[in-house]
């Protein structure tokens, strides 16, 4: 189980700069468990956003986010709202966050920071491409993480070893800033990488993640 927290409501607010129209994504799984983003955190955040000015075209929540079949059969019915929003915000970890950026040519926002997974670290990086790191970079990368998918964890830009989009430590897999340039140019959004990422505190990384709660 992936921990999250929702990221604080000013930073939320500061992504949509310029943005009107915004859809909603939870998710039943994880994020709801760990009150980040299930439906009563969703209405929560519709509020919030609408008193701010913000159009919610929609919401949705999918029973586990991270599962991209499910999700893509689950947003597909919401296509025509998600076709009026000018950007998503995810409110799960950031395996979730990926899931979505990889179904939508929009803007995806990450709502929430991944804090732990709950008793192992970063167990998952292969398959959940989520590594913990505690402040979701999401934003500027265009859903792709530069933590759990660049060999050297790079946060502004890649190696100069990297030749042809191809990693300079592992030639078989894509270099992720390749794939990063290549989707925010995609959705128009290339301004993101003007966005210097400061170095990782990973201090605020929880190894073993607070107690689970008991009923």
């Amino acid at each position: 189980m992936l921990i999250s927290k929702q990221k604080p409501f000013e930073e939320i607010i500061g992504y949509l700069n310029g943005e009107n129209k915004v859809f909603l994504v939870g998710c039943r799984g994880c994020a709801e468990g760990w009150e980040s983003g299930g439906e009563k955190e969703i209405l929560e955040m519709k509020k919030k956003l609408e008193e701010n000015g913000k159009v919610i075209t929609g919401y949705v929540l999918v029973d586990m986010l991270c599962d991209k079949a499910l999700a893509a059969l689950k947003l597909k019915n919401f296509k025509k709202k998600i076709d009026e929003a000018d950007s998503l915000i995810v409110f799960t970890d950031g395996a979730g966050v990926q899931v979505v950026s990889e179904l939508v040519k929009k803007m995806v926002h990450p709502g929430c920071n991944t804090i732990s997974l709950g008793g192992g670290h970063a167990e998952w990086k292969g398959a959940e491409r989520c590594m913990e790191c505690g402040n979701c970079v999401l934003e500027y990368t265009g859903g792709l993480c530069p933590i759990s998918r660049c060999s050297k964890h790079l946060l502004n830009g890649p190696c100069g070893g990297s030749q042809y989009g191809k990693c300079e430590v592992d030639a078989t897999i894509p270099c992720v800033w390749h794939l990063i340039y290549d989707r925010l140019k995609e959705i128009g959004r290339l301004d993101k990488m003007e966005f210097l990422v400061a170095p990782k505190d990973w201090s605020v990384s929880l190894i073993s993640g607070p107690p689970v709660k008991r009923f």
